[in-house]
Formats: structure tokens, C-alpha cells, sequence
């Protein structure tokens, strides 16, 4: 079986393409490498590079006729998108409607989309966050994601093209890119090694639910081989501040400075972790990394790469 996936030469797209290739599909890769690398790309994967939201995705689909597609492609960055909304509306959500109209036109099966458990629910009214709980961004990136939930569901009641819908909590592991403002065990990681100073925005009391990529990549497997539809919550449910991190990360990579304190930044959420229930219940799915193994590894990598 063919596999499309759209930002496969990102962090976790990449990690995707890894297992599915694993697995025995074939697969196929497209990714404008604005934030995707060519060495992320697995050697057995077909690549193009083309962005998802120009007219060349077209011909990529005639060529190729992938039965299945997971949308890892997105900008991610929630600062960029209060800067410039309508780079990021372009890109999230007309991309999406691109890729998901190719989907339609050449008979695509099923369709796994990475939305964003951390940005769409906006400030939370209660933790752990269900998927019922209101959906109120407070950033346009949270408002860019969750727009294309409703292509998808539109087009499943229309076309009957299958979805699944995967809200991520925060990502963290190898292949992380550090060089943005998404991200920030990478980026603390990477500062770390090279004796830079890690900035916390706000008093270090904020939190986040952190997920490691393998069990991300796990339940992406998971879900492309359901049948039926959904909207899923992949986290883990715990809250780790931005201090605590910090402190995790210094202890694994041998850090003694203090981090810069700044302002918190407009559309951070200010406490958030996710409710991962229903994944368990109807795609038998629930995290396996503990975070201080994931970070372990996470680390590792990076001293990998940098020589430190």
C-alpha cells in the first residue's frame, strides 16, 4: 500500500516515514524543506520537493496515487503566526484544503491530519482537556489548525473520504529542529550544549504536556490502519513547568547557569495538559516514554550531532 506524507522530511513526518517503511508501505514524500531537512528523508522513500499548497501537488498525486496520506506538514510557530497570519493561514489551512481536494479527486482512502491539542483549546476550563472540551485558540496557529478539522469533516460527510484527527500535545525528541521558536527541548538542549543562555518566557510557572515522537509516530500507525473517523487527544496527561524542564534538561546535559527570564509571549497558553482516554479506548494507544527517558534520549541526540 502507498503512503503520501506531506512534511516528511520534518521532525516527526520523518520519524513517520521511518516506521511506515519499516512496516512494508510504500511511501511517498513531499516537503518544501522550509523547516524539513534532506537528511531526515529515508533512502527508501520517494521525494518531492513542492509545497502542499501549490498547483504542482496535482501532478504529484497523478503520478504517484497514494491509497493513504498522513498531513504532518504545518507552520508550527505560534509567535509567526501573530506576526503574520496570513503566511500562516496559507500555509495550515489553504495548504490543507489543497491536499485534502487532491485527496478527493484521486481516490485517497484515508487521511490522518496532526492537529494541535497545545493550541486549539485555548486557555483551558478545566485539566486534563477532553476533545469536549470548547475550542477557543488564542493564537492564530490554534485557529489555523482547527479550521481543517472542519474541511475533513465536511468532506467525509460529502465524499466519504475517511479522517482521522490527531491532537497532539507538545513533541519533543531527535530531529527536533532548534533553530525556531517552536520547541523547547531542542532548544534548550541544543543552548545547553554549546553554553548559551535558555530563555523562560514568564516566571517559569507555565506548563506543558510533553510527548515523546516515537509514541507519537506509534499512534499515527494506529491510526492509519483504523476504520471510521475520530478526533484524538495524544498526550500524556502530566504538566511539566517550563522551570522543571529547564532543570531536567540541565541536570542530563551537565548545564550550571541560570536561565534568562522575559516577558511571556501573546497566544501562550498558560496551563495545559490533555486528557488521552479516548485514544486508549478505540485505537489501543497509550504513551510508553516516561519524560525523563525521553529526554535522555533526546539528549543523546543532540550530543550526537553537535560533537558535545
Amino acid at each position: 500500500m502507498k503512503v503520501l506524507v506531506a512534511g516528511g522530511a520534518g521532525f516527526i513526518g520523518s520519524h513517520v516515514v521511518d516506521a511506515l517503511i519499516q512496516q512494508g508501505y510504500q511511501v511517498v514524500v513531499v516537503d518544501n524543506l522550509s523547516t524539513g531537512r534532506l537528511e531526515n528523508i529515508n533512502p527508501a522513500a520517494t521525494f518531492y520537493q513542492a509545497d502542499i499548497y501549490n498547483s504542482e501537488l496535482e501532478g504529484i498525486f497523478e503520478k504517484e496515487r497514494p491509497e493513504l496520506v498522513n498531513h504532518q506538514a504545518a507552520q508550527t510557530v505560534i509567535q509567526k503566526s501573530n506576526e503574520d497570519p496570513v503566511f500562516d493561514a496559507r500555509q495550515n489551512i489553504l495548504g490543507s484544503l489543497n491536499l485534502i481536494l487532491q485527496c478527493l479527486r484521486f481516490g485517497v482512502k484515508k487521511i490522518v491530519y496532526a492537529s494541535s491539542g497545545g493550541a486549539v483549546y485555548g486557555e483551558p476550563k478545566y485539566r486534563p482537556v477532553d476533545e469536549s472540551h470548547p475550542i477557543n485558540p488564542i493564537s492564530y496557529y490554534g485557529i489555523s489548525k482547527h479550521t481543517v478539522e472542519h474541511y475533513l469533516y465536511l468532506a467525509h460527510l460529502q465524499h466519504m473520504l475517511s479522517y482521522v484527527v490527531l491532537r497532539y500535545s507538545n513533541v519533543y525528541g531527535p530531529r527536533q529542529n532548534p533553530e525556531g521558536e517552536a520547541g523547547v527541548v531542542a532548544i534548550f538542549t541544543r543552548q545547553m550544549l554549546q553554553g548559551g543562555r535558555p530563555t523562560i518566557f514568564g516566571k517559569g510557572d507555565k506548563t506543558r504536556d510533553y510527548i515523546y515522537v516515537s509514541d507519537v509516530v506509534t499512534v499515527n500507525l494506529l491510526a492509519m490502519e483504523r476504520d471510521g473517523n475520530g478526533v484524538y487527544n495524544i498526550g500524556t496527561g502530566v504538566e511539566t513547568s517550563d522551570q522543571e524542564m529547564f532543570n531536567l534538561l540541565a541536570e542530563l546535559t551537565g548545564y550550571q547557569s541560570n536561565p534568562h527570564y522575559a516577558p511571556v509571549r501573546k497566544g501562550e497558553i498558560y496551563k495545559i495538559c490533555l486528557d488521552w482516554s479516548k485514544a486508549q479506548k478505540e485505537l489501543g494507544w497509550q504513551p510508553q516514554f516516561l519524560l525523563r527517558e525521553g529526554l535522555r534520549e533526546t539528549v543523546n541526540y543532540y550530543r550526537s550531532v553537535s560533537g558535545k
